[in-house]
């Protein structure tokens, strides 16, 4: 700083080159040229710094559009193709439908029910591959939060509020209801 302030004099002190006679500085002069210096630097620093933020702000604003878009995509892309996974579990199960109806007239009884059975068993394996669970609340006490209550039975065997018949089933998918089962439950004889 001793040195700046030392320069400074010099340059404020040399000759002056429009009148030819040497210039004195005061000290305070000095200084102040010296901290005008400084502020200068800082200035530039400061400029500079921000120059760097405007252009990281510029590049997060295009990262976030960058972003969005691709999140907008991958939502329409979602809507469009999500059923894919259940399409493809569930061709096979209509194209042994397909055969069964194709071939009714020409096979018997049994040889038509073994087809059913077949096409249950692929529906069967779809679903759990899916994540398609069957509710099926037979002799559980009754839950309103799973099951529908078509009406209530009086039963001397059952307990009261409990399933005595499930009229449909129902089913759940990944832990959450699609369709609850609907129910007949026991009540208490009168």
């Amino acid at each position: 700083m001793t040195d700046l302030r030392s320069e400074a004099v010099r340059e404020a002190s040399s000759a002056h080159p429009d009148s030819g006679e040497e210039t004195a500085v005061l000290p305070e002069t000095a200084a102040a040229l010296v901290e005008l210096e400084q502020l200068r630097t800082q200035l530039a620093a400061a400029e500079e710094r921000a120059r760097n933020h405007w252009d990281q702000y510029l590049r997060s604003v295009a990262e976030l559009d960058n972003v969005r878009k691709r999140a907008q995509r991958d939502i329409e892309n979602a809507s469009r193709y999500g059923l894919e996974k259940f399409a493809q579990e569930i061709l096979p199960v209509k194209e042994s439908l397909d055969l069964a109806v194709d071939n009714a007239a020409r096979a018997d009884g049994p040889s038509l029910i073994a087809g059913q059975q077949a096409t249950q068993q692929l529906l069967t394996k779809a679903f759990a591959r899916l994540g398609i669970v069957e509710v099926n609340p037979l002799g559980e006490p009754f839950d309103p939060a799973a099951h529908e209550a078509m009406l209530m039975q009086e039963s001397a065997t059952a307990e009261p509020n409990s399933v005595i018949q499930v009229v449909q089933r129902g089913y759940s998918l990944n832990g959450r209801l699609l369709r609850p089962a609907r129910v007949i439950v026991a009540k208490a004889p009168a």
